[in-house]
């Protein structure tokens, strides 16, 4: 619990400073996003400021703000003093708002799964049903009031998450036919899905054994080209799922070992009934289905340590168990 709340404490401030940074050294893209000009990039911009891959950094922010949530519920549950509450609640309210301005959409999305394993975790397991409206009450006009703030400054939001996520869907496996895809699609849903169709033609063919550790990327790049895809082979799309980038290189054996080892935590979760360990695991995994992070040593190291740590409490609670029976 000690090294929870320190990891999200710690990494709101540490944001929180990288973000007056961000103001004071770059004031023509803040002048850009407050005159609502190329709104899109802007949580692109900031995450290389740091140098950071946007999801990268957005999928540790949002396990932060779930834990930063698992904290107010916490300090009102242990009857902490307003300033510790107040303290845990503007924590939530920063973190949230770092996940809303990197505004990547799975870490979005993740971390409201989060919120509502959370709340149904740790509020409805242990509070009467008066508390538990009332601070859902508290939890959604928070919630809205930041999200309402910040999709009036960023009106971009709307259009990102209707029409530019979903556009062209008619042109999977055929983005050449759209005129200038890479201004168009280039982050849209289509474009994934037309990279997963290639990714599963490619491993299909190379069944059972796939195509080697070293030779993903390469041979992905030249089904691409075979298959005339010449924007995915323009601009060197990898996988974008490491189940599938693990399916490509080591056969059916690849995906299996994925799962084994995001699964683990989520046995680790359901085991010990802990909302935390269980938001987790649901962010690393469904993070993995849009993203390759055991490629990334970030991704490897934030998910071997929690990983570590989770198995470390799941263990203590054993013993605790053993010596109590």
């Amino acid at each position: 619990m000690k090294i929870l709340r320190f990891y999200s404490l710690t990494t709101t401030i540490i944001l929180l400073f990288f973000f007056i940074r961000f103001i004071i050294y770059f004031p023509e893209l803040i002048h850009k996003y407050v005159n609502g000009n190329d709104l899109w990039e802007m949580g692109y911009e900031f995450s290389n400021s740091i140098g950071i891959h946007a999801p990268a950094l957005n999928m540790h922010l949002a396990f932060v703000s779930i834990c930063s949530l698992f904290f107010v519920f916490e300090s009102f549950r242990l009857y902490e003093k307003w300033t510790l509450k107040m303290n845990n609640i503007i924590a939530f309210i920063l973190s949230f708002f770092f996940v809303l301005f990197v505004n990547t959409r799975m870490a979005l999305f993740n971390v409201l799964i989060g919120f509502v394993l959370v709340f149904f975790g740790e509020v409805m397991r242990k509070y009467n049903v008066k508390k538990v409206l009332e601070t859902m009450a508290v939890l959604i006009v928070t919630l809205g009031g930041v999200l309402f703030f910040f999709v009036q400054s960023n009106p971009y939001m709307k259009e990102k998450y209707s029409s530019v996520t979903f556009a062209y869907m008619d042109k999977i496996g055929k983005l050449d036919e759209i005129e200038h895809p890479e201004f168009k699609v280039f982050n849209s849903l289509v474009t994934r899905v037309s990279i997963w169709k290639s990714g599963w033609e490619l491993a299909v063919k190379n069944l059972p054994f796939g195509v080697g550790a070293s030779d993903g990327k390469p041979e992905l790049i030249k089904y691409y080209k075979q298959t005339n895809q010449h924007f995915l082979a323009e601009y060197e799309f990898p996988t974008h799922n490491q189940f599938l980038d693990f399916l490509i290189k080591f056969g059916i054996l690849g995906p299996l070992v994925v799962m084994l080892y995001i699964f683990t935590i989520g046995y680790l979760g359901f085991s010990l009934k802990n909302a935390v360990v269980i938001s987790f695991f649901f962010l690393f995994f469904t993070s993995n289905l849009t993203d390759d992070f055991l490629l990334r040593f970030d991704g490897i190291a934030f998910s071997g340590l929690w990983m570590a740590i989770f198995g470390s409490y799941w263990l203590q609670q054993k013993l605790l168990l053993i010596k109590s029976s």
